[in-house]
């Protein structure tokens, strides 16, 4: 299907649900129905029995601002709570990160790994934001070649290089013009929050409870700035701080590089079990082969591009960190990147789906850099380290966006009750500065630290018993703690 004819089929599809539901009031939107739940796709697992995952729809409008206009669907997913009417806190919305993460099967991946007593508390509301998932997924097409197999260096190196990448970048922002069409600027944070308060609404919720990881924290954030009334318990995990989107890629960006060099560290103290020499720099200079060696001649597809891929979801969580030394020994001994491959293709619809998402929802949320800008951050990040792992840059195509937004998304305010904020000291992916910037926007709130603890995704995820136990006690008792809470963390992985 052509970028065109995907752009048709989407205003027709949007057209069409506007056409079906009666008018509202002028300024006013059309009131909510409750949802109605029934069976679930088959992307959402299913829990254990007893507990069961159930599944509904919510028409929304594109554009909250014009109620009357063209609407979209939010596809919705809920497990509901275990336990007995007296302790029950009400909903517990979920949202796993991105941008451009599917909520939906979220509510049962991410509950099963909660506290007894929050799973017993709350339902648990999944749900895909707007423009990813079952909601209106986006689609951006060829996205200037960014699937292309092996896909071309991202980091460039000279004039010719850079040119490269700056057209690159033109392309995929051209092509998700086209691919989204008048939807281009409603799939925003700032939208998806009006989207998260007609759930509340059709849940029949006083108050919205939210777990948000990574971009969840800024969507939580986000929330709080347009209905702080409407706010109960928050936790933010993994922070994304309150800055432009291109200016967190850039810092995370440099977070990557510290990171990288305590895992050559790491690995260089264990060469009898990685064999990749003795110490970091030997760690290092094998990591350069490797790189080099993938640039100059490609393997089955995996080229530079590829390996930064497999390097940037590497590092983000040190249970991967062996799998990372294992993948880079073995394409040194035996030429093959096998060990390095992802288990799911980047070029899978559920990938492509998110990495649309993920560039048309930051280009929506704020300013823009310049070109200008971009090659210079590039150039300077270069003097820092010749192979950088720019992965994550996805805001530098909003520098060739075809819609600039009016402002930047509010985040926090002074209306807010003590939300709890939660992060991991070393985390290369939302550097610990954000959580603390955040938080001087969050009066009242707390921050739970875990120190010497080098991963993405905390609370529920660690198995860490003080941060459990402190946001456990903070949702389902409201119990902030009177300071800042520091939690002893794991180091480094165990070599096994």
């Amino acid at each position: 299907m052509s970028s065109t004819t995907r752009r048709v089929a989407l205003l027709c599809a949007l057209t069409a649900a506007a056409a079906l539901l009666p008018a509202a009031a002028p300024g006013a939107a059309a009131p909510l129905p409750a949802l109605r739940f029934g069976p679930c796709p088959d992307s959402v697992p299913k829990p254990p029995a007893p507990d069961r995952v159930e599944c509904a729809r919510l028409s929304v409008p594109l554009d909250w601002d014009r109620p009357r206009g063209p609407r979209l669907t939010v596809a919705v997913s809920r497990v509901p709570a275990s336990g007995t009417p007296a302790e029950r806190r009400g909903i517990l919305l979920v949202n796993p990160g991105g941008p451009g993460g599917s909520g939906l099967p979220y509510a049962v991946t991410k509950r099963a790994k909660l506290p007894a007593a929050v799973r017993r508390a709350y339902d648990v509301i999944g749900f895909d934001p707007r423009g990813t998932g079952d909601s209106a997924p986006a689609d951006c097409g060829p996205m200037g070649g960014l699937f292309d197999s092996p896909g071309a260096d991202p980091v460039p190196a000279g004039p010719a290089a850079e040119r490269a990448y700056l057209d690159r970048l033109r392309r995929t922002a051209d092509d998700c013009a086209a691919g989204a069409g008048a939807a281009l600027p409603y799939l925003s944070t700032g939208q998806t929050v009006r989207d998260m308060d007609a759930i509340r609404a059709a849940l029949g919720a006083p108050r919205t409870h939210f777990l948000g990881v990574s971009y969840g924290s800024y969507l939580g954030a986000a929330y709080v700035a347009r209905f702080p009334h409407r706010t109960g318990r928050m936790v933010l995990d993994s922070v994304v701080g309150p800055e432009d989107w291109y200016d967190f890629d850039v810092r995370q960006s440099r977070a990557l590089l510290r990171q990288r060099d305590v895992f050559f560290a790491w690995a260089g103290a264990h060469p009898e079990r990685f064999g990749l020499g003795a110490g970091a720099d030997a760690v290092r200079g094998a990591y350069a082969r490797a790189r080099d060696g993938l640039a100059a001649r490609p393997v089955a597809g995996f080229g530079p591009a590829e390996f930064d891929r497999s390097v940037y979801r590497a590092l983000g969580r040190t249970e991967r960190w062996a799998g990372l030394a294992d993948g880079l020994r073995g394409y040194l001994r035996d030429g093959t990147p096998d060990g390095l491959r992802p288990a799911a293709p980047f070029d899978s619809p559920a990938s492509r789906t998110y990495e649309a998402a993920n560039r048309i929802v930051k280009c929506a949320d704020g300013p823009a850099p310049t070109p200008r800008r971009i090659l210079a951050d590039l150039r300077r990040t270069r003097r820092l380290d010749p192979r950088p792992v720019l992965t994550g840059m996805e805001a530098s195509v909003c520098a060739y966006w075809h819609h600039r937004p009016a402002r930047r998304t509010p985040l926090g305010g002074p209306g807010s009750p003590p939300l709890l904020l939660v992060a991991s000291a070393h985390d290369p992916v939302t550097p610990v500065a954000g959580a603390h910037a955040l938080r001087r926007l969050l009066p009242g709130s707390r921050l739970v630290t875990l120190e010497n603890d080098y991963s993405h995704g905390v609370f529920a995820s660690r198995g860490n018993a003080c941060v459990d136990d402190t946001a456990a006690a903070y949702l389902v008792d409201g119990t902030v703690p009177p300071a800042d809470v520091r939690c002893a963390g794991p180091g480094l992985p165990d070599v096994r």
